[in-house]
C-alpha cells in the first residue's frame, strides 16, 4: 500500500480545469520530485492532496484511506503536512513560537520534537528568539518546515522549497529534505530547479498540461533524452 495515492484526479480553479486526471504513488520511504513547466499542475497537485483546491474527479489515498476533499485542518492530525511558496511563516512572531504553532493538533508533551527540529536546523535555535520576518529567506524556509514537522507528518507536502534561494542555501534545503526522508518522512515535493532535485529523488513525475508525461526514477528521468530535451533545458 502505498503513503500517498493520486488517481485520475481532476481540479481547477472556478470551473477552468487544471488537472486532467493526474496519478502518482510514493512510499514513506520515497523522495517523490514533481517537475514540469510553468503552468502544468504541479502546486495545484499538492494543494488537492491537501484540500485547498477542490477534486473533481479521482480519488485521493493516505495509506489506503480516501482523504479526497477532505478538509486541511482535518488532515494534520491523519498525518499529512504541507509547506506552501509563499507566505508560509508568521512574520511578526519568533522562530520558536511559529515552531510552537506547528504543534496546535497535539495535546502531548513535544518538547521532545522541537528539541529535534533544532538540531536538524542548527541556525534556528540559535535564532530562537529573533522575529521570523527578520530572516534571511532561506531560514525562513527552514522555519516553515521545521513548523511543518512538529505535527510529526508521515508525508510532508513541499512547493518550491528552494524559490528565490541562493544555490548555497538551495542545496542546504535539499540537504535537509533528504535528512528529513532519512527520519522517516514521506515527501512530495514541487521544484522548480529540476535537475537538482532530480539527482536525489527516489521518485519523479513530469507534468505537462495537467497530465502525467513521464514517471520514473529521478535517475531515470535525468537520462532520458526526450526529459532532459522538453523539460530540463537539453
Amino acid at each position: 500500500m502505498s503513503l500517498i495515492e493520486v488517481s485520475n484526479v481532476s481540479a481547477g480553479y472556478g470551473g477552468t480545469p487544471i488537472l486532467n486526471g493526474v496519478n502518482l504513488a510514493i512510499e514513506s520511504t520515497d523522495i517523490g520530485v514533481i517537475v514540469g513547466p510553468n503552468g502544468a499542475g504541479k502546486s495545484t497537485t499538492l494543494k488537492a492532496i491537501f484540500g485547498l483546491l477542490r477534486v473533481s474527479e479521482g480519488a485521493v489515498l493516505l495509506n489506503g484511506r480516501d482523504i479526497t476533499n477532505a478538509e486541511a485542518d482535518k488532515l494534520v492530525p491523519m498525518g499529512l503536512s504541507f509547506v506552501p511558496q509563499e507566505f508560509n511563516v508568521f512574520t511578526s512572531m519568533t522562530v520558536e513560537e511559529n515552531l510552537e504553532m506547528g504543534a496546535f493538533v497535539r495535546r502531548d508533551d513535544f518538547s521532545d520534537t522541537l528539541a529535534s527540529v533544532y538540531e536538524m536546523f542548527p541556525p534556528l535555535k540559535e535564532k530562537r528568539r529573533q522575529k521570523a520576518g527578520e530572516l534571511s529567506g532561506g531560514q525562513r524556509q527552514m522555519v516553515a518546515m521545521g513548523r511543518a514537522l512538529m505535527s510529526q507528518p508521515k508525508l510532508l507536502l513541499l512547493d518550491e522549497p528552494s524559490a528565490g534561494l541562493s544555490p548555497r542555501y538551495m542545496l542546504e534545503i535539499f540537504e535537509q529534505v533528504i535528512k528529513i526522508n532519512k527520519s522517516g518522512v514521506g515527501i512530495l515535493m514541487v521544484e522548480q530547479n529540476a535537475r537538482q532535485a532530480l539527482e536525489f529523488a527516489s521518485k519523479g513525475f513530469v507534468l505537462a498540461g495537467g497530465k502525467n508525461r513521464f514517471t520514473g526514477s529521478g535517475r531515470e528521468l535525468l537520462d532520458d533524452p526526450e526529459v532532459a530535451q522538453s523539460f530540463l533545458g537539453g
